[in-house]
């Protein structure tokens, strides 16, 4: 059976868990260099929920090098569910926090025009990372798919 893109011990799926932690790493850099987030309990869920992101990616990307370096196989049905249960886990997290904080911007810019009266907060940050945590979720997503497509393949 030929392997698909991202899947795991491939080069592509080396590089969509680079691109997840790499994402995932921006959005909690942006989030904690703007002022006044830790007062939104979304956007602190959305720290946390990148927090898990970057070690599930890191440690996932860390298995494709093993993997690629020593020419193993990981297309094993064990772990290929585990691969898959973890994805979908961390993909509901991602999305959920990502929608919430996008919820808590458009309640601040649109609604109350708290952006406007609070100098507190820094406004033009939020959307960057909230951007990067909804590029990180696609990523997720897309590696989500592959792993449960090859293991209703196996």
């Amino acid at each position: 059976m030929k392997k698909p893109f991202g899947s795991p011990g491939k080069a592509s799926g080396l590089i969509l868990r680079i691109g997840q932690c790499l994402f995932s790493t921006a959005s909690i850099g942006v989030m904690t260099s703007a002022s006044g987030f830790f007062t939104v309990t979304a956007f602190c869920y959305l720290i946390a929920s990148m927090g898990i992101q970057v070690l599930w990616s890191f440690g996932l990307a860390c298995l494709d090098i093993h993997a690629l370096r020593f020419n193993k196989e990981l297309h094993n049905h064990v772990i290929m569910s585990l691969f898959v249960v973890g994805d979908w886990v961390v993909a509901t997290l991602s999305l959920a926090a990502a929608c919430s904080s996008a919820g808590v911007m458009v309640l601040f810019t649109k609604d109350t025009e708290m952006c406007k009266t609070y100098t507190k907060f820094s406004c033009n940050l939020f959307p960057i990372s909230i951007a990067f945590a909804f590029v990180s979720w696609f990523l997720v997503a897309i590696s989500s798919y592959v792993m449960f497509w090859l293991v209703a393949s196996i």
